[in-house]
């Protein structure tokens, strides 16, 4: 179930954009917080450089999307979201929801004023569906 909703984060009110996935919340947190994966599922991330392969707080980095590389840093990472600031500006949280035996939910936490970007946000998110659906049927 996909959806997208105003709703209320630690870092205030947020517009979340969401899907839950038969996939293991260990899965799809890995996917998020290793940067090699990042340029796999973002729709528009063609390369990272990052301090860490797995974020943590304080990994420090740039991004690199079309036209620019643009510099980021994890303002907190706990135990399945994280977080960063882009450009200095505070952009999407990220976030797995444990919904037991292989079924997670996935939340990007948008800043209100990047409402713009939720079908970026929606791809992404069907991108790291079809990823984690593709490596669990080559594991069994």
């Amino acid at each position: 179930m996909t959806r997208v909703r105003t709703t209320r984060t630690p870092d205030g009110r947020r517009l979340e954009v969401s899907n839950v996935m038969a996939v293991p919340a260990a899965d799809a947190w890995e996917i998020l917080i290793d940067t090699v994966q990042w340029p796999e599922w973002s729709p528009i991330v063609r390369g990272v450089e990052s301090t860490d392969r797995r974020v943590r707080s304080g990994t420090t980095g740039r991004v690199r999307i079309p036209g620019a590389w643009i510099p980021f840093r994890i303002t907190e990472c706990t135990e399945r979201r994280w977080t960063w600031r882009v450009t200095g500006i505070p952009a999407a949280g990220h976030r797995v929801d444990d919904l037991g035996r292989d079924r997670c939910r996935i939340a990007f936490e948008l800043p209100i004023h990047h409402a713009g970007s939720a079908p970026v946000s929606l791809r992404a998110l069907e991108n790291i569906e079809t990823l984690l659906e593709d490596e669990a049927a080559t594991v069994r």
